[in-house]
């Protein structure tokens, strides 16, 4: 049997209303998750809390047959490359990733030489923020300091939680006595862990006959270093 018109009316004029106030329920209770995050932003309002003197944990990423030496003075990654005291990047700003601690007096690490190269873990006391604007204009750079010449290039960088990081691989050339060149390469990612930054670097010869340390090594040793420095 059919409704009248009038009833029939009022009968869908319930139902919509009906609907509209579940949509707006749901709205209100659903479509707002407090405890998600933007993409990109991290979820630690403040970076913890860094001991330099754990960055020894972080030997235990080695392979087998490394000699491990410690630091005695400050190094930063242009060190690490073999760069020489008067060096100099172009474009200048990218200065700024080659030595991100420059001016530290004091820096805790350690290097290790073995088959696949020479490794470099270090942190050092600096401000530890990094300038989006030098990362545009540097994803591929150029270094010289004295007989030494090279290029920089960024590379995918590894994610840490509450820190910015940064890779970089550097291919150098270097002309000795006699005109004869040495080629190196090396993988370097730095991490910005707010009051502190720590870098770690792999230095190889291509033309060595023994398997290289690559990129990937490079990336789990800066995560397994910051983790250490975290304690």
């Amino acid at each position: 049997m059919s409704l009248p018109v009038d009833r029939r009316r009022a009968v869908d004029r319930c139902i919509v209303a009906a609907a509209a106030t579940a949509l707006t329920i749901c709205v209100g209770a659903c479509g707002n998750d407090s405890g998600s995050s933007p993409a990109g932003e991290s979820s630690s309002q403040n970076p913890p809390q860094v001991n330099p003197a754990r960055i020894d944990r972080a030997r235990t990423v080695l392979p087998a047959g490394y000699e491990v030496t410690d630091l005695v003075a400050p190094l930063g990654p242009v060190t690490a490359w073999g760069y020489g005291p008067q060096w100099t990047a172009e474009p200048a700003r990218c200065a700024a990733l080659a030595d991100p601690a420059e001016g530290a007096t004091r820096a805790d690490g350690w290097s290790a030489s073995g088959p696949g190269g020479i490794v470099y873990a270090v942190v050092a006391t600096a401000p530890g923020d990094l300038d989006p604007t030098v990362i545009d204009e540097c994803g591929r750079w150029t270094m010289s300091g004295g007989r030494t010449t090279g290029t920089v290039t960024l590379e995918p960088a590894p994610p840490i939680d509450a820190a910015p990081t940064i890779a970089m691989a550097t291919a150098s050339r270097t002309v000795v006595e006699g005109g004869t060149e040495t080629v190196s390469h090396a993988e370097t990612v730095t991490a910005y862990l707010g009051d502190h930054v720590a870098f770690v670097a792999v230095v190889t010869d291509p033309g060595s006959p023994n398997p290289q340390l690559g990129s990937d090594f490079t990336a789990h040793l800066m995560t397994e270093t910051v983790s250490a420095l975290r304690g």
